[in-house]
């Protein structure tokens, strides 16, 4: 592969449909859990117009308000303005959610049960998961998404808490960066999206959000005379949302995890108790390549770990360091199987799964957020010690 080429990676706003789907799906999951750690929780969420449909399998002892939970998480997106269509207040709610199957239950449950092999707790699926992690930012993941989602951050705390009266909750970004001999180089174009007010003037929107957005959020030294910005390109964005477009949960991967940069399960995330090693799995593998990196036994590494439903053990992992590891990669799979269970129940002990964390997670990316769990680096200095490393500066 050239290590001279432009790559891209989008992000999306809260206000986003699909994301809207994600956060009422992440709020039922941590209202569960909130209330009982055990709850199995598999919620799917279509925003349409002005409708709400909830569809999955729940099993919780946790007595819940769906309703009430869709309406505070659309309220704390920000849809709460007299010209919403989609409406915190006004959508109609619609829930068709049952029980999990008996059948996948057996499975997961730490229990014998007719067929299974044995009675620790299984996968909650069969899938393959991927883990990512490198050295070109700070949080240890690819440029572009971090860039991308930075913008956005920024654009959803002026709404939220300078309140820009002309703002809306639907908002996308777009980064397209240029390497050169494999590292970050310059930005070569930015784009902005946004849902607006009607009332205010493409100018205005273009100059803000590249000169109080962009300029201040993104590096400077990246910016150049030949760095093109790309503002509303459309000319007008006033009906967004779920108004202007169905949204479904789970339909941005690409944008929760890695940008397109590295590989990812079909899995997606939101709606998922840690059960379901799409997600639990997903974040576990990017919690030890985040280590392998912070332990300086790669500059990049990715790994993939493959699961079986009701089985209590992975079926492979697989680590790529795409020639940059100071030790074989066969090594360095060892030595984290050494040092991190891989198996589904042990997951979501070390990380701490049961409990209502997910709604954080939901927005601009699951990954690089030091409150979360799986972006923690605890056991570098551990990790580097067996593969006979000096220990990584803290």
């Amino acid at each position: 592969m050239s290590e001279n080429f432009i790559f891209s990676s989008e992000s999306v706003g809260e206000g986003h449909p699909d994301k809207v789907s994600d956060y009422i799906s992440d709020s039922i999951l941590d209202a569960c859990l909130e209330q009982d750690p055990t709850s199995r929780v598999a919620c799917e969420t279509l925003v349409k117009s002005n409708h709400v449909f909830l569809a999955g399998e729940i099993t919780t002892k946790a007595k819940l308000n769906y309703e009430n939970i869709v309406r505070q998480a659309i309220r704390d997106i920000g849809y709460t303005n007299s010209d919403d269509i989609f409406h915190a207040d006004h959508v109609f709610v619609s829930n068709i959610l049952t029980s999990q199957s008996p059948d996948i239950a057996q499975g997961v449950d730490a229990a014998a049960a007719d067929g299974k092999e044995t009675a620790e707790q299984g996968a909650g699926d069969q899938g393959i998961m991927f883990g990512y992690a490198c050295d070109q930012t700070p949080e240890l993941m690819p440029a572009p998404i971090m860039y991308a989602h930075r913008l956005l951050r920024e654009m959803a705390r002026f709404r939220k808490e300078e309140n820009v009266s002309w703002m809306r909750p639907d908002v996308k970004s777009q980064v397209a960066v240029r390497f050169e001999d494999g590292k970050v180089k310059r930005l070569e174009n930015v784009v902005i999206s946004t849902q607006h007010a009607e009332d205010v003037s493409h100018k205005e929107i273009k100059d803000f959000c590249i000169e109080e957005v962009i300029r201040k959020q993104l590096p400077a030294d990246l910016i150049t005379d030949e760095t093109e910005f790309l503002i509303n390109p459309t000319g007008k964005f006033v009906i967004g949302g779920p108004q202007g477009d169905a949204g479904l949960t789970g339909r941005k991967i690409i944008v929760d995890t890695y940008g397109g940069w590295a590989r990812h399960g079909g899995g997606a995330f939101s709606g998922k108790d840690p059960s379901k090693v799409d997600r639990s799995a997903a974040y576990f593998t990017r919690w030890v390549a985040k280590h392998v990196v912070a332990a300086g036994l790669a500059s990049k590494c990715e790994l993939q770990v493959a699961y079986a439903i009701g089985y209590p053990h992975p079926t492979s992992v697989h680590v790529d360091t795409f020639g940059t590891g100071k030790i074989d990669d066969d090594r360095i799979s060892e030595l984290v199987q050494k040092v991190f269970s891989f198996k589904p129940a042990d997951i979501v002990t070390q990380l701490n799964l049961l409990r209502p964390i997910y709604r954080s997670s939901t927005h601009y990316g699951h990954f690089a957020k030091p409150e979360l769990p799986w972006e923690t680096t605890a056991k570098a200095a551990e990790l580097a010690d067996l593969a006979g490393l000096a220990a990584p500066v803290a």
